[in-house]
């Protein structure tokens, strides 16, 4: 173990000799592997102590550990700064609250000192007459989370006379305070604050972050602040102004409005990556197709290029009782890509009258990130038909607030956001164009 830390295998993803650690220290934390891990917390090497402290941050994720929080707390005053800030951190993981609030209040390192603030969240919400503003900033927040609306102006006016001291020991100032703002739903105070910001030299990395977590939670932000972004860039454009226009070019509405003037300034723009359906479909004949459908079973639940096969046969005529079945199991056994594909194939072959059935089987999906744009699609492809979705394909373009997504970064979760609203629009225009090509078509509705 100590030549696995020492060569910092111990905390690579994946690495067996961490797997093995964990293993070993989950089974028994006063076992030997869990002993010698607190032992090498003071080791001479400072990437040692460095390499623990991440171990033990890990390790501690599994419930209370004692012996942990009293390395930690030995630690706190490590020559190291990232040791000093590694264990810090542990202190509160590992479960001593009381400990940390302690060291709060006995220690006089700022970056101690910010870190275990921020470990400890909103039990630090008290401390706003703080002597370092870091710790003001980050009790101020935590109130203004909770806070009735008449107490904020008041909180507003404290964050802002400290956030440029706080960040010189706190990071993510602005990503903190413009998280915080969203949770509120205070969409246009954001925007006018990101305003006051970048308009100064001293804050715009702060507006910068502030402006980025906008357009991360609001559609509309990337519109509101691009000009802003590109107007207070300054001579050099800093790495928090460079990351806050990439993920303002994201936006596509953005990027309508504003793309000759953000091209006038050096910025990696985020790149347009589209959901790629891979190399077209083989074509089909209704014999090829007909000949594939009969070496599947009637249960079938997946099938490649089921929209190019079953549309070969409808072109050709109506289906077989046989191949009716197994386009019957792909439209309506399990949500998901499939179904969403033979959903319009299925109307097809059935008519009119199951599409209220089909509608309620895919409306439901239209907002999930996974698979919204094929559902999507295929309202695009039922055209006219699909007219009573409208209403649900018209919300998901009217959101103002992001649609909820997982991926690696924010950036991607918002492209994921902004693919879907193409997609709807996509839709929303497939089926206005073909109900107009056809407007008696158009259910008549209650009278």
């Amino acid at each position: 173990m100590d030549e696995a830390v020492a060569a910092g295998g111990a905390t690579m993803p994946a690495h067996p000799s961490r797997g093995a650690i964990f293993d070993a220290v989950r089974a028994d934390r006063t076992g030997p592997v869990g002993v010698r891990l607190l032992q090498l917390a003071h080791d001479e090497d400072p990437f040692v102590r460095r390499e623990v402290m991440d171990l033990l941050h890990g390790l501690a994720h599994y419930g209370p550990w004692p012996g942990a929080a009293e390395v930690a707390l030995a630690r706190l005053g490590d020559a190291d700064e990232q040791v000093r800030r590694g264990a810090a951190r542990l202190v509160v993981r590992a479960g001593r609250k009381d400990v940390a609030l302690n060291a709060l209040d006995e220690l006089t390192d700022p970056v101690v000192r910010t870190v275990l603030a921020d470990s400890l969240g909103g039990s630090v919400s008290h401390l706003r007459n703080d002597p370092l503003a870091s710790v003001r900033f980050l009790a101020n927040l935590e109130t203004l989370r909770a806070a009735p609306r008449e107490q904020w102006p008041a909180l507003d006016t404290a964050l802002l006379a400290d956030a440029r001291e706080a960040a010189r020991h706190l990071e993510g100032v602005g990503r903190r305070w413009g998280s915080v703002l969203f949770r509120l739903e205070r969409e246009r105070h954001t925007y006018a604050l990101a305003a006051r910001l970048l308009g100064a030299s001293s804050t715009s990395d702060i507006g910068a972050g502030l402006a980025r977590e906008a357009c991360h939670g609001w559609r509309a932000a990337a519109v509101e602040l691009l000009p802003l972004l590109v107007r207070h860039r300054g001579q050099v454009v800093g790495t928090a102004m460079a990351e806050a226009l990439t993920t303002a070019s994201i936006s596509e509405a953005a990027m309508r409005t504003h793309g000759a003037l953000a091209a006038t300034v050096p910025f990696t723009p985020y790149p347009r990556v589209r959901r790629s359906g891979g190399s077209p479909p083989p074509s089909f004949g209704s014999s090829s197709a007909a000949a594939l459908l009969a070496a599947r079973p009637v249960g079938i639940g997946r099938l490649a290029h089921a929209p190019a096969i079953f549309g070969a046969l409808l072109d050709a005529g109506p289906l077989t009782f046989r191949q009716a079945a197994q386009l019957y199991n792909l439209t309506f056994r399990w949500p998901g890509r499939m179904q969403a594909g033979c959903a319009p194939l299925w109307l097809r072959h059935a008519g009119p009258a199951v599409l209220p059935r089909l509608l309620a089987l895919m409306t439901p999906h239209l907002g999930d990130y996974a698979v919204g744009e094929y559902y999507l699609e295929g309202l695009a492809r039922m055209g006219r038909h699909a007219l009573p979705a409208l209403p649900a394909v018209t919300a998901l373009i009217d959101r103002r607030t992001r649609i909820p997504a997982n991926d690696s970064t924010q950036d991607a979760e918002m492209m994921l956001d902004e693919r879907l609203l193409a997609a709807a629009l996509d839709a929303r225009r497939a089926i206005d164009a073909d109900t107009a090509a056809q407007p008696t078509a158009r259910p008549s509705g209650p009278r």
